[in-house]
């Protein structure tokens, strides 16, 4: 009897102990491991697609490469767990915890993470596209060179995040704080930054195109050859922003009435415009 049947058989007469179990490469698809204990358990290759893992615990276990696809996991706990190249597209991890976890190279695509925690996980690489992060706490966490094209992360936290070369293409990002934050050169396009807090932000060379930064904050923000074109700034605050040759071509005339304003100092903002170095359209 091999580790699989003998889990699956232990579970059936209320086992759940399973700490520091060798299932490398087991095959769990479809089964249910309700608020099972794997704490150090070896799940490098192990196949849990659509598996049901509600509550389980497998902090410090190892999961590298392994299929969670579709699987069950809300109320899980994960810290310090390594997902590294792991499967998770479509996965349900609401209310997780994942505190230091490491997901380099996961593919997240879809899944729902709504109210986890993963602050100081390494997500470095991972694809998060359509990702559910909403409320979700990333304090600390690596998403560099992450693709978070069309994520929901409204309302989580970002304190302290590496953002390096991340991209927030379509992102929700509604009240996102991001001030002070190093978001050189990543690519909200598209992105729904309604209410964000973007002050004091380095945003040099970041595309808004078609973004929507209604009633954001950009006060003392630094948007050197950001790219605005076609985006919404209705109600936004720019007060102090540096827009040296940012490009906001293309907008709707009193949002570009409105930089032109802050372009010129009306607002003593702008630190000696000279004309040569801005875009005002």
């Amino acid at each position: 009897m091999d580790n699989v049947q003998r889990l699956l058989r232990a579970y059936e007469q209320g086992e759940r102990n399973f700490s520091g179990i060798n299932l490398q490469g087991a095959d769990l698809s479809g089964e249910t491991l309700i608020a099972v204990d794997l704490r150090h358990a070896n799940l490098i290759g192990a196949n849990l697609n659509r598996t049901f893992l509600t509550k389980a615990n497998l902090s410090g276990a190892t999961l590298n490469w392994a299929d969670l696809s579709h699987a069950k996991l809300n109320d899980g706990k994960l810290a310090d767990t390594d997902l590294t190249k792991a499967n998770l597209c479509g996965t349900f991890m609401v209310n997780a915890k994942l505190p230091r976890a490491r997901l380099c190279g996961a593919n997240l695509n879809h899944a729902n993470l709504r109210s986890a925690n993963l602050w100081g996980a390494n997500l470095c690489g991972a694809s998060l596209a359509g990702i559910n992060l909403r409320q979700s706490n990333l304090s600390g966490s690596n998403l560099s060179w992450t693709n978070c094209q069309n994520a929901r992360l409204s309302h989580a936290e970002l304190y302290g995040a590496s953002l390096q070369q991340a991209n927030f293409c379509g992102a929700f990002l509604r009240d996102i704080n991001f001030e002070g934050m190093d978001l050189e050169g990543i690519n909200f396009a598209g992105a729904k930054l309604y209410s964000a807090n973007l002050c004091r932000a380095n945003l040099r060379h970041c595309s808004f195109r078609g973004a929507n930064l209604k009633l954001a904050r950009l006060e003392e923000a630094d948007l050197s050859f950001a790219d605005l074109i076609e985006a919404k700034l209705d109600q936004s605050r720019l007060e102090g922003a540096i827009l040296k040759q940012a490009n906001f071509t293309q907008l709707p005339t009193h949002q570009s009435q409105t930089l032109r304003e802050y372009a010129y100092g009306e607002h003593g903002s702008v630190n000696g415009w000279q004309g040569s170095e801005w875009a005002v359209g």
